[in-house]
Formats: C-alpha cells, structure tokens, sequence
C-alpha cells in the first residue's frame, strides 16, 4: 500500500506556560514535519484537570502563533474525546485485555508501584482499569533519533492504567486512540515519553491501530543536568521577543546557529531554520543550558 502523507503533532498538557524544552519539541516537530511537506496539528492534552492551570492552554496557543507555529487543522481538545476512549476501553475488555483492578498505591507499594497481579485486600467502589500485560512480554522499536530500544514492560512496567480510580481517563490511552483517529505518521516529543512507547505499542496492537514512526528529541536540562521542567530554568518563553528562544531551541536541536538568518520577521527566521534543518545533526542526550538561557533567567524579556 502507498505510504500515507507525513502528519505530525504537537499535544502539549495545559499545566503551564510553554518553556524552552516544550518550544523544543514544537519546534522539532514543526521543521520534521514541514521538511517531509506534511502537515503538523495541535492537540491539547487536557486530561488531567486536577493539574491544569485556568488559561494555560489559550496561552500556550498564543505562544506558538507568536513563534510562528500554528495547527494545520482545528486544535483537538481532549476533554471532548471521553466517548472515543470509552469505546476504545469496551473494545479492550471484551477482547480480554484490560480487567478491572481494586488494588491502591499502598498495596502495590511492596513491588515498587508496579502491578503483576492484583493484591488489593479489599474492594474499592471506583477501580481503575488496566491493560493486562502478558508474562514476558519485551517490545522493541526502532526510533529516528535514539536508534534500537527494547523495554520488558511486564518486568519493568507491569499491567498499566486505562482509566483512573478517579474517573479520568489515563494518557497512554488517550493519545493511541487520538493518534490513530488524528492520521498522525509520525510521533515527535521530548524523550522523557521514550520509555512510554512500548505501552502504546502494545495499546495499538490490542486495539488493531497502525503504529506511527517515533523520533524522541533530546531534553534540555538545567547546569544540575535536571530536566528544564523540573527547575527554575523552565520559566516561560516570551511571545513578545521570540527570537532568542526560538535560537536557543534550534541550536538544542544540534543545529548550526550561523545558519539562522540575522535578523528578520519569525516567519523569515522559520523559512531559513527550514532550509538550513539538518534531522541527522540532532542529538540523542540532554542538551544543557545554551547562551540564551543564563542559569535562572527567562529567555527574552518576560
């Protein structure tokens, strides 16, 4: 069968403004995307709203227009999409692989938070629902930016959530069902989701989905080698002076700074990071803080 057009993603979760290691994935997934004439689409990730923060999400919209980056098509709202995961979830009991599960944080705490069998000692008026996981089961992949990677996910992961004791519906199913539902060919996000990708794999298989291509970008980290989310680095980019983050991105990407132009409108600056994108430079380790980002400081003037 022919090879279906590129489609691409961004899905960023509304729990904050958007900082350099989320405009690096945007922008990583922009350029893939736009290199391969494909189009690139915008998911919001609203799942979680316990963690959300009231106007994140339009913030974090008004931040990628203003850097240039806009969804082909109408941004997907996943709190819109609770019908398309339930049938998904009924698809998965019926077929055997997910089962309901009464078991708490506290009594899996003696195998390390991971389930292998259910060992709740009592039953809970809301039980999660899980993906039940078969004895032995590891899952490769090849990803275009990390090369080969196997998981035992029965070892190191064991039976996952579908759905959440609290009634929210959990992320590795959302973003299967999404992807599939979206047309996306190819998966670009940070690499701290790597070791999320054999669940979804296994999720796709079960579901009868097609697996997208993955290429896992590198995380920019602080001078303590955290995650950039993690410390005080990660404050937001600003959308009234784009070019030192959108330098500062390009150059975490493994790209030649020289190569952008001086000076220039963003979307000048866009069209010459387009045609000077380079897929093979980028590298597969955390980038450390970069010239435009100073230990704590802000990148621009916000």
């Amino acid at each position: 069968m022919p090879t279906p057009p590129y489609r691409g993603r961004f899905a960023p979760s509304p729990t904050g403004p958007l900082h350099l290691g989320s405009l690096l994935a945007a922008l990583g997934s922009w350029l893939l995307a736009r290199q391969a004439g494909g189009q690139w689409l915008v998911r919001i990730e609203d799942l979680d709203p316990p963690r959300e923060i009231a106007g994140a999400a339009a913030a974090q919209l008004r931040t990628l227009a203003a850097f240039g980056m806009q969804s082909d098509e109408p941004v997907w709202w996943q709190d819109t999409r609770g019908d398309a995961y339930r049938a998904a979830l009924e698809r998965l009991f019926a077929s055997g692989d997910a089962f309901w599960c009464h078991c708490s944080r506290s009594d899996l705490a003696a195998d390390a938070g991971v389930h292998r069998r259910c060992v709740a000692m009592r039953h809970r008026p809301d039980p999660a629902a899980r993906f039940r996981v078969p004895p032995f089961t590891t899952l490769a992949f090849d990803d275009a930016i990390q090369g080969r990677v196997a998981q035992d996910v029965a070892t190191e992961v064991g039976d996952f959530v579908l759905r959440r004791a609290d009634g929210w519906w959990a992320y590795q199913l959302a973003v299967v069902v999404d992807d599939a539902a979206q047309g996306i060919t190819d998966v670009v996000r940070g690499a701290d989701l790597l070791d999320s990708t054999p669940r979804q794999i296994l999720l796709q298989r079960a579901l009868g989905l097609p697996t997208p291509r993955y290429a896992h970008l590198p995380l920019v980290v602080d001078g303590a080698g955290r995650k950039l989310s993690k410390s005080l680095a990660a404050l937001p980019v600003d959308p009234d002076d784009p070019l030192p983050a959108l330098r500062a991105a390009w150059a975490a990407l493994g790209q030649e700074p020289r190569a952008l132009p001086a000076t220039g409108s963003i979307a000048n600056v866009l069209q010459g990071a387009l045609r000077a994108f380079v897929p093979g430079a980028i590298p597969r380790l955390p980038q450390a803080p970069l010239a435009a980002v100073h230990n704590t400081e802000v990148i621009g003037r916000a």
